[in-house]
């Protein structure tokens, strides 16, 4: 599944890269030929001023020339750069602002070199007209950058909906076997249960028997979670520190005599907050026997909760081997996992408990390779 999504969004990246460097040289084609075209009808203006101020020639042509370009601004100066006229401006702005021309005529000299036209024979005195482009020529030169905005939209939108296609599908995935698997174990657990009841009248030891019994109760526990995946939970107001300390006491049994478990509530006795109890004690037990695989067999694993204003915090803490860097980001990603048995599902069903089933928060606080983790629960209380 994520090997073609990444050809897909490389796909579309290269084709989108290439509309963009195409509509680039085009635009930039464009905008020369337009200003090739915009100098020449400039000069054509310039010529046929030049032809109305000799009025021995008759004057038809010239003025229908000179009228005809009603785009292009342009300023005409003379020999000292002294204004003295100009055509194409807006005429009610260059009477109210006395600086208009001004500015106006640096902008143009730094556009475009003059076209001269000599009044006599001398050198010094020529009128010379400085011009500015016309509003067809900036759009074509914006014109990649509105593209190129255009085309970042596409490919952020057909990326995102890609993903959230995806990620929908697997949802729905996990949301089946979950439930699969829940309704295929109902059947040899309603067995074993009757099974229990048979050895509880016989004169199997009771011992035994109590084993058995704690087995299959959890068995249903273990059921009963996999059905509430992918169908919204009902959240009942329960003690954290009761949960907590029952889901420690129940890892503590089956953990090595070298892992030290202690909790620290900060001198509360009770926190309530609204949660799914089986699945609430699904995501401590993932937690807790993540650390234990990350100590391998001997540690401490540190509890702490604690209420602020508008949360409470619960971090679980191991002397493992820690997290790398390259890791952090991958740890809550399905599939992902370090050790040599187990399906990378642990974490990433977690968190998506938490976040979307407790509207609460689950994420590494802090980790270091060689020195441990902490992982950080955050729910509403």
């Amino acid at each position: 599944m994520i090997q073609p999504f990444l050809n897909w969004r490389t796909f579309i990246t290269l084709i989108a890269i290439g509309i963009v460097i195409g509509t680039v040289f085009y635009s930039g084609y464009m905008a020369r030929k337009i200003g090739q075209e915009e100098r020449q009808k400039v000069e054509e203006w310039v010529a046929a001023s030049k032809a109305v101020l000799n009025s021995n020639q008759d004057l038809t042509l010239p003025n229908l020339i000179r009228n005809g370009q009603q785009n292009i601004p342009i300023i005409e100066t003379n020999e000292r750069d002294s204004i003295t006229g100009y055509a194409n401006l807006d005429s009610i702005r260059t009477i109210s602002d006395k600086g208009f021309l001004s500015s106006e005529l640096k902008k143009f000299k730094s556009e475009h070199a003059p076209i001269l036209i000599k009044l006599t024979d001398s050198p010094y005195t020529a009128n010379k007209y400085y011009y500015g482009h016309t509003l067809l020529l900036e759009e074509v030169r914006y014109y990649p950058f509105v593209q190129l905005f255009i085309v970042a939209l596409f490919i952020f939108f057909t990326v995102y909906s890609i993903t959230v296609r995806n990620k929908a599908t697997q949802n729905q995935l996990w949301a089946g076997m979950a439930k699969e698997t829940a309704h295929q174990l109902g059947t040899p657990v309603s067995s074993l249960e009757g099974w229990v009841e048979v050895l509880k009248e016989s004169e199997t030891d009771p011992r035994m028997v109590s084993e058995i019994k704690k087995d299959v109760d959890r068995l249903k526990l273990i059921t009963d979670r996999f059905g509430k995946i992918g169908s919204r939970p009902k959240l009942e107001m329960k003690d954290l520190i009761y949960q907590l300390q029952q889901m420690v006491d129940y890892i503590k049994r089956r953990s090595s005599e070298k892992v030290h478990f202690s909790m620290d509530s900060h001198g509360n006795l009770e926190l309530f907050a609204e949660i799914s109890p089986p699945l609430f004690d699904w995501v401590i037990e993932n937690l807790l026997k993540n650390a234990l695989d990350a100590m391998e067999g001997k540690g401490e694993i540190r509890i702490e909760i604690q209420k602020t204003e508008k949360e409470i915090h619960i971090d679980v803490s191991d002397t493992g081997k820690g997290i790398s860097k390259y890791n952090l980001q991958r740890v809550f990603k399905p599939g992902f996992t370090t050790k040599k048995r187990g399906w990378g599902l642990g974490l990433s069903l977690s968190k998506r408990i938490v976040e979307e089933y407790h509207n609460g928060k689950l994420f590494i606080r802090h980790s270091e390779p060689g020195k441990g983790t902490i992982f950080r629960i955050e729910l509403k209380g």
